[in-house]
């Protein structure tokens, strides 16, 4: 599969994820959670969906939530999106974001002194 099909489908993937998750998923836990890239493999068996949470107390408990509610995402996405098989959905929490908060921290520290 080229590259470019794979993007478009990560895309829309993002895109109808944050959706459902949003307005349809009946768990409180999942309501505050941003959807910031998916990872599809390019026979497009899985994809890695990689999202953030608002309040990181709540981390584990949300990303249990997601774990829950991939039958009801995946069926959703296939109502959605127009492939012939939706991958297997797995969420990774985005550590990136984060990763490049601390970054910046450390970079005002050193112009600070």
């Amino acid at each position: 599969m080229n590259s470019i099909k794979l993007e478009r489908i990560n895309s829309a993937i993002v895109k109808e994820v944050s959706y459902i998750l949003a307005n349809e998923v009946k768990n409180q836990n999942i309501r505050f959670v941003t959807v910031t890239a998916a990872k599809t493999t390019s026979d497009l068996s899985f994809c890695k969906i990689y999202v953030t949470v608002l309040n990181k107390e709540y981390k584990e408990e949300t990303m249990e939530a997601l774990r829950g509610a991939k039958g009801f995402i995946k069926r959703a996405l296939g109502e959605r999106i127009d492939i012939r098989h939706i991958p297997e959905l797995e969420f990774v929490y985005d550590e990136s974001i984060e990763y490049g908060r601390k970054i910046e921290e450390k970079i005002k520290e050193i112009h600070g002194e």
